[in-house]
């Protein structure tokens, strides 16, 4: 039986598809992500029942880039908006927020403080450190899990896929 698939957004991500000002782009000039070739990607993820998860560091963001947006800004935060509610009622395909709730738990936080001096050494965000977090936490969930992101160094976190055990031959 095939593990159920689970989409982490990233901020890069979510800005194109939203069409935020500026941010309409991303990725490296040989892999451009745009607007249409997100939402083609999460319309192919819908029509296989995958569940896309936002994490609060994409939400918090994505929603400070719309506030600081030429343009727009109403518009976009209502897109980012309908989003929240989808999220927050866990309307399919979205991931309920209360999913990532134990990951903010005061142990957890406190290993974020231990382990992310080190990842900004490294030019790791602590909103990237906890996108990283949300995606090990489904992946330990027994989740196929994909961080979609146009960031090879944030992708490079993606937790690795577990093989199927080999079928053995008669």
């Amino acid at each position: 039986m095939a593990k159920r698939r689970v989409l982490i957004l990233d901020t890069s991500v979510l800005c194109c598809w939203l069409r935020v000002p500026g941010k309409e782009e991303t990725g490296p000039v040989d892999d451009r992500w745009d607007h249409a070739r997100i939402d083609a990607l999460l319309q192919k993820e819908r029509e296989l029942n995958s569940t896309f998860v936002l994490p609060v560091a994409t939400l918090i963001e994505t929603g400070n880039h719309i506030a600081q947006a030429a343009s727009l800004r109403f518009e976009r935060a209502q897109d980012l908006a309908r989003c929240l509610h989808e999220a927050a009622q866990a309307r399919s395909p979205w991931a309920a927020f209360t999913d990532q709730s134990q990951l903010w738990a005061t142990e957890n936080l406190r290993t974020l403080a231990d382990e992310w001096p080190a990842l900004a050494s490294k030019k790791i965000s602590i909103g990237d450190a906890t996108i990283k977090d949300v995606a090990e936490y489904y992946a330990k969930a027994g989740f196929s899990v994909e961080i979609l992101t146009a960031d090879a160094g944030l992708k490079a976190y993606q937790p690795a896929q577990a093989l199927p055990p080999p079928r053995r031959r008669r």
